[in-house]
């Protein structure tokens, strides 16, 4: 055991005497020492019920006989960071948790990991960490949020409440029923209701292999998510016994698990970005995105989860959440995968236990999809050279080809000003640039701007284009992670008011209706802008961060 180089007698007496004055003993300090990266806090509602949460998995490493050691980790919560700068860190956050993770569990020579984590970017550099340690680890979700009171033909959550804005704006609702939706829309803790990137993150970890099965979508208050943290508390026990380290679950066979259950579920597109950094992480060369432009034509989306259907989480984990995608996907599935279990996918369904019948109006079976390709699209084109990503799954077909006027915009607050004040109409495609990793920097979500023109009634006939990112629950036409992004003189940054372009879907595809020559010509005369931010974090992230299309890792 890792350990024991730091505990060994009579050489280590003095680390050994370090744990003893917190008192551990003799019997703990004979055990494999299980480190649990926890990221409870109380500012993020996904990670506010993780401290109970925690002292389940506890219960399960002293009954699987390990001694556990607890420590922070960083969580930030792009609901609270929407819509101002601090939007710019949420991305960033994502390696300085791997980073964090890597530091603690590398100064103490821990045994094996269980990471605790439901949001966004938490997820992701967690996986990401467990990738590059190699050590025997697990994911424990803390679980989605309930939903809220019946808003809009389905049960509230957080984006509700941006919705309502701009049907507020737009004179649809009144004041009084938008400050009361404030109460209302989120009744407990958890991550968001809906299947954004926090829940597609914790799903993809179970589809990963790396979350014990049923692990990413029981809600946050049942009392499941309980029982579940003491199995994977006594499961990292096994795995160390054992040593299934994190790449003998993370591979080849289980990115393509995790892209064909993303693609069946239609999940957020921010999938696209953090895929590609895990595998980076686990050592695999792949070309991430051809994989999931590849997989899409051949997966079909079986299940349709809020923001593409009225269907909350909680429907969803009822339905029969992950297992049953996986059970229904059938051969599209790499069935003997090793996962955190130290059993096979297919050792896994054939005795996972549904506690609710089945519902087919969230998960389908293989030959009645909804759709018949999957949620998620890579498109290319003289506008993106290396890929940008869209997400049919959550689009009406009627703007699966869009074509449109340019509106441009170098930032975000611009563009949502403009749209909140009445100046986007039917036919535009809303240019928003300068926000990649590198240009933000840190890759904003362009959430809002996507939110305000639902309100106003625009989804349908207005696109959004952008070298930053979405929500996992945004919906309307909208392409992202344009790459090159402008700040590196893609040719986004060369796009002026009133330029065409042209969105297909179906063919793949994104246009500028310029010609080679006229691209040409503007880019020579393109200069790069000064840096938004010159100091601090961000500073070195915008040096360090490579494109969107190679999951915006740091590049040494």
């Amino acid at each position: 055991m890792r350990s024991k180089e730091v505990l060994k007698k009579p050489e280590f007496s003095m680390q050994r005497a370090a744990y003893k004055s917190m008192g551990y003993s003799d019997d703990d300090l004979s055990r494999p020492i299980i480190g649990i990266a926890n990221s409870w806090n109380t500012i993020v509602p996904g990670h506010f019920n993780l401290r109970l949460v925690s002292e389940f998995v506890k219960r399960g490493i002293y009954r699987g006989g390990g001694t556990a050691v607890e420590f922070g980790v960083i969580a930030a919560c792009d609901g609270v960071a929407q819509g101002h700068d601090g939007m710019h860190y949420i991305l960033p956050s994502r390696e300085l948790i791997a980073n964090d993770i890597e530091v603690m569990a590398q100064a103490h020579r821990l045994d094996g990991l269980v990471l605790l984590g439901s949001c966004d970017k938490i997820v992701p550099g967690m996986l990401m960490a467990a990738a590059r340690l190699d050590i025997p680890a697990i994911i424990v979700p803390g679980g989605p949020m309930l939903g809220g009171i019946e808003f809009d033909e389905r049960k509230a959550d957080l984006t509700s409440v941006s919705e309502a804005l701009g049907m507020m704006s737009a004179g649809k609702i009144s004041e009084e029923e938008y400050y009361n939706l404030e109460d209302v829309a989120c009744p407990g803790c958890g991550s968001c209701a809906f299947f954004g990137t926090a829940n597609t993150m914790c799903s993809l970890a179970e589809a990963f292999g790396m979350t014990l099965p049923g692990g990413a979508l029981t809600p946050a208050t049942y009392a499941e998510r309980l029982r579940i943290a003491q199995e994977s508390g006594i499961a990292i026990c096994e795995l160390v016994k054992k040593n299934i380290s994190a790449r003998k679950i993370i591979n080849k066979a289980s990115l393509e698990n995790a892209i064909r259950v993303c693609m069946a579920t239609g999940g957020s597109t921010n999938a696209a970005l953090h895929l590609p950094a895990i595998a980076y992480e686990a050592g695999l060369s792949l070309d991430v995105l051809e994989m999931f432009d590849s997989l899409s034509r051949t997966t079909p989306q079986i299940a349709k989860v809020n923001p593409a259907s009225k269907w909350d989480m909680e429907a969803f984990y009822m339905a029969g959440g992950i297992p049953r995608v996986m059970e229904n996907l059938g051969d599209l599935i790499n069935r003997d995968a090793l996962t955190c279990t130290g059993r096979t996918v297919a050792e896994n369904l054939a005795s996972y236990r549904y506690h609710y019948p089945e519902d087919k109006r969230v998960i389908r079976d293989l030959s009645d999809p909804f759709n018949a390709t999957g949620g998620l699209a890579i498109l290319h084109g003289n506008l993106a050279p290396d890929g940008a990503v869209c997400k049919p799954g959550a689009m009406d077909p009627s703007v699966w080809h869009f074509k449109g006027k340019a509106m441009v915009f170098d930032d975000e607050e611009s563009a949502d000003k403009a749209i909140l004040d009445g100046k986007v109409g039917p036919g535009t495609v809303v240019v928003i640039r300068y926000e990649g990793p590198k240009g933000g920097p840190g890759m904003r979500e362009m959430y809002n701007a996507m939110k305000y023109l639902y309100g106003r009634g625009l989804a349908l006939s207005t696109a959004l284009v952008t070298d930053g990112r979405f929500s996992g629950t945004n919906n309307g036409c909208f392409v992202g992670h344009i790459s090159p992004e402008a700040a590196e003189g893609g040719p986004l940054a060369i796009v002026k008011d009133g330029d065409e372009i042209t969105i297909d879907v179906e063919k793949r595809e994104l246009t500028l209706h310029v010609s080679d020559e006229e691209i040409k010509r503007r880019l020579a005369q393109w200069k790069r802008p000064e840096p938004k931010v010159k100091t601090g974090y961000l500073a070195l992230y915008s040096k360090l961060a490579s494109s969107a299309s190679k999951g915006a890792i740091f590049k040494f």
